[in-house]
């Protein structure tokens, strides 16, 4: 049984920070690459960073500069490190776990980031 599960989210005030974590089980973890996605209220899921099998990363524009995505593959587990926070990061914030090859694609719950103002 596959289980991806978001950690570290909260309410923080706006130029805070935020680690968020998700713990993988049941896939191969070092051969997925990593994604974190979020979804604020009434606007469409959208990728934020990603990090493949071999470490290379990938930033969406509002991203870069304040996030940091890593991997520990020891402890199959995705980071979302994020700095200098503004309200509009205020979202649902997702892991997602894929391996193109055999169209594998996994999801986490989600955990709630809120940035006041």
């Amino acid at each position: 049984q596959v289980q991806l599960v978001e950690s570290g989210g909260g309410l923080v005030p706006a130029g805070g920070s935020l680690r968020l974590s998700c713990a993988a089980s049941g896939i191969s973890f070092s051969i997925y690459a990593m994604r974190w996605h979020r979804q604020a209220p009434g606007k469409q899921r959208e990728l934020v960073a990603a990090i493949t099998s071999g470490g290379s990363t990938n930033y969406a524009d509002s991203a870069k500069g304040r996030f940091t995505i890593s991997r520990d593959n020891a402890k199959n587990t995705v980071y979302l490190q994020m700095n200098n926070l503004k309200p509009e990061d205020t979202a649902v914030y997702y892991c997602n776990a894929v391996w193109a090859f055999a169209s594998r694609n996994y999801w986490g719950q989600g955990t709630q980031v809120t940035v006041s103002s």
